[in-house]
């Protein structure tokens, strides 16, 4: 058991130092057909040619949102997003990016609670800044 509890403890130390996310390409119910944005190049084919169906959703704060997010991008901050649900339609796809991963996927698991199914985690917004370039307002 001790193992088991220090190989987890482990994996968890790696994801952080690696800044990889546990939660990457996590879905929710429906939200299979977005794996197909996965990597960094499918997504620049989604912003470069937007789909009126799928939005990319950044959870960062506003502050971080404005020094540099993926082009089409929205904003909804993780403290202020259960008070804006009404702004996000549970008809879209919704693609939830942030610095890590880490608080998407608890953005996500709240969406999944308020009944959200079109979802996935894309992680974190740097796999997109290390090959495409980011904007800025």
């Amino acid at each position: 058991m001790k193992k088991a509890i220090m190989f987890a403890f482990f994996l968890s130390i790696v994801a952080v130092f690696t800044g990889c996310s546990m939660f990457e390409g996590y879905t929710a119910a429906d939200g299979a057909i977005l794996k197909q944005y996965l990597e960094p190049i499918k997504l620049k084919e989604l912003v470069d040619k937007p789909k009126n169906d799928i939005w990319i959703v950044d959870v960062r704060p506003e502050s971080a949102f404005k020094k540099a997010h993926i082009p089409t991008a929205r904003n909804f901050p993780s403290s202020q997003i259960m008070d804006r649900l009404s702004e996000l339609p549970k008809t879209q796809y919704l693609i939830v990016t942030c610095e890590t991963g880490g608080r998407a996927q608890l953005v996500i698991k709240r969406l999944e609670k308020a009944g959200y199914t079109r979802i996935m985690n894309w992680g974190a917004t740097y796999r997109y800044f290390k090959v495409h370039e980011p904007v800025s307002e």
